[in-house]
């Protein structure tokens, strides 16, 4: 095993060598906010052109030299990261950590409608005879940039790719060539009209062949009219009904925002629905106990790391089904939390407390015993804990 995974370093290294397109030229510079910008140059062999990239490191970045970050790979320009970047770190600074810290790689265009479009357009709606470069564009995307951002940057496996109007064509077609390249897809307003539809109709197409999809996908749309519309609304209704399994799927409706302004109106609940906060939610859970380690599977994936649920997080949930009288619940939730954490006193008087809801005071009792037994009088909850054994040998010799 030791030896496979010094080969697979090897290879990688290699692979990174031979692929990752040269660095032609880097600035970096400073943002107000505090973030460091590395501004790149790269030579792509498969574009046959120079090529600009920004790279935004996260502010933690320099002083967690072990850590590891999911990427944002951002079409259209560093022009979003005036938006994107306090939209992410809001959600990263909330109560509940509900994104990870992300390195953001803002691709600069030169002819966007080549390299974003799949199909060139023969419709006479639009510009005719335009676009079709999207192949070459993956290609450089997958073969040298990425390979580039993994070399010269800490990074994991979980990578999001974003873009608006064409972009977000190009977002789709990216999951229907590669759906393993990317872990999240967000495609603001994308607009499938192009070339007949040619991308609503692959799109519906590659949804009706996969069976299972383990991935993200965010989509909207503004006050479009007309073939735009009628085109994404067919597409959307077709994927709503067709969802793969394993596939979170959100598309939403916003009919007084202009197509322009789509990304600023989605890109909340784009990243929002997509990042697991640290504390599962109440509506994660399942009825299972096997949905809480399904949750923060999820979330280690995202995060690079693997991040165990606080028995604070299960004795929460437990509560909460005290709460609404799902008692055989609650105490189904607080034996797992034990078994992950049998030396917390915590976790027995959480279980303590199920016991003596349900009326099961001899049980009740032998857990809070177990309690007292982990923790000395200066305990926190030292005092609750004897209240409640005295309480219920009262009730157990009336």
């Amino acid at each position: 095993m030791k030896y496979r995974n010094v080969y697979q370093l090897i290879a990688a290294f290699i692979f990174a060598s031979l692929f990752a397109a040269p660095v032609v030229a880097v600035q970096i510079t400073n943002t107000s906010n505090g973030y460091e910008q590395h501004t790149q140059v790269l030579a792509s062999k498969a574009l046959a052109q120079e090529r600009t990239v920004t790279i935004q490191l996260p502010k933690s970045y320099h002083k967690n030299p072990d850590k590891k970050y999911p990427v944002i790979y951002r079409l259209d320009g560093k022009e979003n990261l005036a938006y994107m970047t306090p939209v992410l770190a809001h959600l990263h600074t909330a109560f509940t950590k509900a994104a990870p810290e992300v390195i953001i790689v803002a691709i600069e265009n030169t002819d966007r409608l080549r390299d974003l479009y799949p199909t060139k357009n023969e419709e006479s709606a639009g510009p005719v005879g335009l676009g079709g470069g999207a192949a070459r564009f993956l290609e450089f995307i997958e073969t040298e940039l990425i390979p580039l951002v993994n070399e010269k940057y800490r990074t994991h496996d979980f990578k999001v790719i974003s873009g608006a109007s064409a972009a977000g064509v190009f977002v789709l077609y990216a999951l229907q060539t590669n759906p393993d390249l990317f872990q999240a897809h967000i495609a603001y307003s994308p607009a499938v009209w192009w070339n007949y539809g040619a991308t609503a109709k692959s799109t519906k197409a590659f949804f009706a062949n996969s069976k299972t999809l383990p991935n993200y996908l965010y989509m909207n749309i503004g006050q479009e009219s007309g073939i735009m519309r009628e085109r994404y609304d067919d597409m959307n209704m077709f994927l709503k009904a067709n969802t793969p399994k394993a596939l979170t799927f959100i598309s939403e409706s916003f009919d007084n925002v202009p197509h322009g302004l789509t990304f600023a109106a989605g890109a909340f609940n784009a990243y929002q629905k997509l990042f697991l906060p640290l504390q599962m939610p109440v509506s994660a859970y399942t009825g299972e106990t096997h949905s809480i380690a399904t949750y923060y599977q999820r979330l280690s994936a995202q995060h690079g790391e693997e991040i165990a649920p606080q028995e604070s997080m299960i004795r929460e949930l437990g509560y909460h089904f005290v709460n609404i009288g799902e008692l055989d619940q609650a105490i189904k939730i607080f034996k797992y939390g034990i078994s992950l954490y049998p030396n917390t006193a915590d976790a027995y008087n959480g279980l303590a407390y199920a016991y003596e809801s349900s009326g099961m005071y001899q049980e009740s009792l032998e857990q809070v015993k177990k309690a007292l037994a982990l923790v000395d009088k200066n305990y926190l909850g030292y005092d609750v804990y004897l209240a409640r054994k005295n309480r219920l040998i009262a009730l157990l010799q009336q």
